[in-house]
Formats: structure tokens, C-alpha cells, sequence
């Protein structure tokens, strides 16, 4: 398959409501366009179409979530609207098809730091503290008005959670919190994210942190970080060729291997992967990251890496060997 040449990363303006390609700058865009309207539009833009593939496509799928992965295949200008000579639907669906599974795999590693931070949160907490319901106490905390915030999202999570062991707790002992291992098996990942970075506790902070290989401070950057692409994965939006929000702490000090690239874009994809994959030699060596990520690669060989700030030959550094 011709390979997709890169494409300036997309920012969520040009995605949302002012793509060149659909003449979304006209009357039309608020207008509500038939699938037919819009395979003769891509037509009309030069675009190579099976007709039939386009119409299951837009009808399972969409034509507002598909148009993004379009905009590669634009010509220069790409103000003008028109694709680029030989471009095909079919090249579009393939970068749909890969943000897909990378979403997926993306998803799978990062529900192990997820858990493993509930766990340290609970094992280390508790001992720490000496405490079943640190969780709810303000003074194990340094900001009492994200205390306050935090709690009511522990509040409201356990208020209305369908969870069968919470209901049995519910009915046992009323409307009493629960010990905190119980309370974090419901809680989301930019709540825990909250709870870790309003520690008062250095100590604790620090403990916690040495278990995933990273200071305190960077592993509360961190935390956000894996908590917006989750959410982004969980919404199944776009990651492939976009900038991505929060920016990380740079890790200046590994305890084990880390990139040696220095043309870091830190809110494209590349550096959040590089952490997910250093996160997980510490929690999970035996982890299959690295590898998978490679495979999608050779499975989809036109899409360009680059284009998420990998760098050339990204591959056969010695980070990315599963045995690091």
C-alpha cells in the first residue's frame, strides 16, 4: 500500500469545526448532508472511492469521526480542499482501522499502572498512616479545598455504584464509607491522580512513587497524563496525529532504561508511550508492550510514525526491548 506521507499534527480546532476538506468554512456545515451528499463531494475533491465500502463505512461509522484520518491525504494547499493524486478511501480507513487498535493496546497497559496504583494506594496507605479511612480525613491531606472536591467524588461514586459488594456493604453498615480498598475499586484514574498529588505525606508520596521507578513529583505529572489518554481511549477518539494534553515531568534520573531521543515533542504521543513502557518494567516485566507496539507497526507499514514524534529506527533502541 503507498505510504501516507506526514501530516502537521491536527489540533482539535482544525478536527472539530473548521476542516478545510468538507468546506466546513461554508453554510453547509451546519447543514445536515445524506451519505450520497458526501461520497459525491469526496468525488467531486478527487478522492478514489468504492462507493459501496464508504456507505457501510459512514453508516457503522460515521463521516464526522472518519474525516480526520482524510486530512493526510489532502494536497497541498490543503486549503484548497482537493486530495492528492491516487488517494484512496481505503487509505483513510487503514489510519482508522490503527488509531483503533492502538487505542485498544494503549488501553490494556494502562489499566495495569490503574491498578497497581488502587493497590499502592491501599497496601502502602494503610501502613503508612495506620488508617482504614485515611482517604477521608483532611489532615492526611496539603489542599483542603481539592480534599473537599475529592471527597465528594468518593462521596457520589459510592452514593450511586451498582457494585454488588458495595450494595452488601451498604446493607450491612448503612451509609458509612467503606475501608479505602473497597472505596478505590470505584474510583476513576484522574481522581486517584488528585488523591496521590494532595498527599501530605512525603513519605507516603515517595514510597508509593519508588514502586513505579519515578519521584514523587513526576509520577503526579504522570498520573494525569495516563488519566487523559485512558479517557481518551475510553471515548475512542482520535489519538493517532494529535496533541495531547498535559504535558509531563521530565524523568531526569531513571532507575532503568529510558529514550535516548532528544527531539522531544512532549505532548505528542511518542514520550507518553516511552512512559507507559518504563512504568511497566517496573510493575509488570514480563509485559508485552514493546512488542505488540512494534507488530502494529509491521501491521500497518504506511502509517508514519513520525508523525507522533517516534523517531527514526525508534524500534531496535535498547528501551524498547521487553527484556529491559
Amino acid at each position: 500500500m503507498q505510504r501516507v506521507e506526514p501530516a502537521k499534527p491536527l489540533n482539535e480546532a482544525q478536527i472539530g469545526g473548521s476542516f478545510y476538506l468538507l468546506e466546513m468554512y461554508s453554510s453547509d456545515f451546519l447543514q445536515f448532508q445524506t451519505i450520497e451528499e458526501i461520497i459525491l463531494m469526496l468525488e467531486k475533491q478527487g478522492l478514489l472511492i468504492d462507493k459501496t465500502n464508504a456507505r457501510k463505512q459512514f453508516q457503522r461509522i460515521g463521516f464526522f469521526r472518519l474525516r480526520s484520518y482524510l486530512y493526510p491525504l489532502l494536497d497541498m494547499p490543503k486549503r484548497l480542499g482537493q486530495f492528492k493524486p491516487g488517494a484512496t478511501f481505503e487509505q483513510a480507513m487503514e489510519l482508522y482501522k490503527f488509531d483503533r487498535k492502538l487505542r485498544l493496546l494503549i488501553f490494556s497497559q494502562i489499566e495495569k499502572i490503574e491498578i497497581a496504583v488502587r493497590c499502592q494506594l491501599v497496601t502502602i496507605g494503610c501502613k503508612e498512616i495506620g488508617t482504614v479511612d485515611w482517604l477521608y480525613q483532611e489532615n492526611n491531606f496539603s489542599d483542603s479545598q481539592q480534599f473537599a472536591q475529592s471527597l465528594a467524588v468518593l462521596s457520589c461514586e459510592w452514593k450511586h455504584t451498582k457494585e454488588d459488594f458495595a450494595q452488601e456493604f451498604q446493607a450491612t453498615y448503612g451509609k458509612a464509607l467503606p475501608p479505602v480498598w473497597m472505596m478505590l475499586e470505584l474510583v476513576p484514574m484522574g481522581t486517584l491522580a488528585h488523591l496521590y498529588r494532595n498527599i501530605k505525606s512525603k513519605s507516603l508520596r515517595k514510597k508509593i512513587s519508588q514502586y513505579f521507578g519515578t519521584p514523587p513529583d513526576v509520577f503526579a505529572s504522570w498520573l494525569f497524563c495516563f488519566a487523559s489518554i485512558r479517557n481518551i481511549c475510553c471515548h475512542h477518539n482520535r489519538l493517532w496525529n494529535r496533541t495531547l494534553p498535559n504535558t509531563p515531568a521530565i524523568l531526569k534520573r531513571p532507575k532503568g532504561n529510558w529514550i535516548s531521543f532528544n527531539a522531544i515533542d512532549y505532548g505528542r504521543l511518542y514520550y507518553k508511550l516511552a512512559m507507559i513502557q518504563y512504568v511497566l518494567s517496573f510493575i509488570c516485566p514480563n509485559h508485552h508492550f514493546s512488542s505488540s507496539l512494534k507488530q502494529l507497526g509491521r501491521e500497518y507499514p504506511s502509517v508514519d510514525f513520525s508523525i507522533m514524534n517516534f523517531p527514526e529506527h525508534w524500534e531496535e533502541e535498547p528501551f524498547w526491548d521487553n527484556l529491559n
